[in-house]
């Protein structure tokens, strides 16, 4: 089953250009990172998700209901946590997440509640005011409002901006949870190493527009492969494979380069072609790219 189908998305602000027609399915209990630098559209493509603002064209839907035909039905299916704080300053942990289940018709709640508190650690604060919370126990709320109803999908914008360790190992172990037990999660941040660990597949805007669309492992593959980094303690690298060369600099003992290769089996024929060249190794280290080096490269060439 299809979670959300965004299908030619396009929004304008005057004479800005927040989305240009993002088309995207993400499909149910997927773990999917949507990625960008700021301004590319992210926040713009949740609000209209979430039903906070309308698109200009286009349609989404979230289980096969449309977010303003089929509004009701919709906002049902989704949980969204905000990045902005955003609280009411009269009530307590339990009232705000006991209102927030009023919103969907339940008024009988009180167990999940206990068990979405317990799970980020909000029990001990569960009579406490909101606003003498911390903004990181703030940040824990907003979270379990977005959970209070059960929502099968789950939308993380920025869930960890400035909060401390011990909140995104909770969150992260309760949202694995849920995750491997149907729930779909969408995820936007900028701590590019958590959509890494936990994203199978991402999507990347630029300018309002997608410029990658893969899994993981096959953005890893075919934008930035990986890198064999050696030091040479005799010889230099050959003319004619210079052309591999990432990232060449002065290494305390002779030269240090890195290498791109774009499968294992390239390793052994570089290695025989330097001892061909009377180069003497002294150490090497094959690196795997990251998802910042990935990011990196696509949004410097603005397309796959």
């Amino acid at each position: 089953m299809t979670a959300i189908e965004i299908s030619n998305v396009e929004k304008r602000y005057k004479s800005l250009q927040a989305l240009g027609g993002v088309s995207l399915s993400i499909e149910q209990g997927e773990f999917f990172g949507l990625l960008g630098p700021n301004g590319a559209g992210k926040t713009t493509l949740i609000s209209i998700i979430a039903g906070l603002i309308r698109a200009d064209s286009g349609t989404v839907k979230i289980h096969g209901h449309e977010v303003t035909g089929d509004f009701r039905a919709a906002r049902k299916k989704l949980g969204v946590v905000p990045q902005e704080l955003v609280f009411d300053p009269f009530f307590t942990v339990r009232e705000t997440l006991r209102l927030q289940s009023g919103y969907f018709g339940l008024p009988n709640n009180d167990k999940w509640i206990d068990e979405v508190m317990h799970n980020l650690d909000l029990t001990n604060k569960a009579d406490t005011n909101m606003r003498a919370l911390s903004g990181g126990m703030k940040r824990r709320v907003l979270v379990a409002q977005a959970l209070v109803h059960k929502p099968p999908v789950i939308v993380l914008d920025e869930p960890t901006a400035g909060v401390d360790v011990e909140l995104r190992q909770t969150l992260w172990k309760f949202i694995s949870r849920l995750n491997c037990e149907g729930h779909t999660v969408v995820l936007t941040t900028h701590y590019l190493e958590e959509a890494q660990a936990m994203c199978k597949r991402v999507a990347m805007l630029k300018s309002g527009k997608v410029v990658a669309l893969d899994t993981m492992s096959a953005l890893i593959r075919r934008i930035s492969g990986s890198q064999l980094i050696v030091h040479m303690k005799q010889g230099d690298l050959p003319e004619d494979m210079r052309h591999l060369v990432t990232h060449p600099e002065s290494a305390e003992t002779g030269r240090k380069y890195s290498l791109r290769i774009n499968d294992y089996s390239e390793v052994e024929q570089i290695l025989a072609r330097l001892r061909a060249a009377g180069v003497v190794i002294d150490e090497m280290q094959l690196q795997q790219a990251d998802l910042e080096d990935i990011f990196l490269q696509i949004m410097d060439k603005g397309a796959l």
